[in-house]
């Protein structure tokens, strides 16, 4: 039995270890993510506790499948979500629905190497919607359309926008040059 296992035994039987040692074993990992998303620090904070305390209710119907880190990052990721469209960002296309990918430019991203900080301001810098579908995406791995479901977008939309955030993303490393 692995260190988590063992965590989530203790939990179930009531031990506040248990509690205690899931949150310092992954806590930043999920803060990272949930920033990552709605970028802002405070806000970030408060979904990170509202996501452990969401587990940690639940903590009995969890099964080893798939992880602890994947499941209290699928809570944080939802309760991120439902704190961006409680904002009402715009996750709207802008560009006419007639553009297909085929319009779209495409960017030679190997040509350039850059600075994770750099990499990591580009992103900061994207406008919120952007930003949210390129790190669901990008980052976490989540598909397209289970993005687009998530967000109550067309898959189109979805796609346009990771495809654009990456396009932006770019273009602000090509300035730091």
């Amino acid at each position: 039995m692995n260190r988590t296992e063992e965590l989530i035994a203790m939990c179930k039987l009531g031990n506040t270890s248990g509690y205690t040692g899931l949150y310092n074993d992954h806590s930043q990992a999920v803060y990272n993510t949930i920033l990552r998303l709605v970028g802002h620090s405070g806000e970030a904070e408060d979904i990170l506790q509202e996501s452990f305390v969401a587990a940690f209710q639940r903590i009995d119907q969890f099964t080893m499948t798939g992880g602890f880190r994947a499941w209290i990052k699928r809570i944080a990721i939802n309760k991120s979500v439902d704190l961006i469209r409680k904002r009402h960002i715009p996750l709207v296309e802008l560009e006419p629905a007639w553009m297909t990918a085929a319009d779209e430019t495409v960017v030679d991203e190997e040509a350039h190497a850059y600075a994770m900080d750099q990499i990591a301001a580009a992103i900061e810098g994207l406008p919120d919607g952007y930003r949210t579908v390129f790190n669901l995406y990008a980052v976490e791995g989540i598909p397209q359309a289970e993005i687009a479901e998530m967000l109550g977008l067309e898959h189109t939309t979805v796609r346009t926008q990771y495809h654009r955030a990456r396009q932006k993303i770019v273009a602000a490393l090509q300035k730091t040059e």
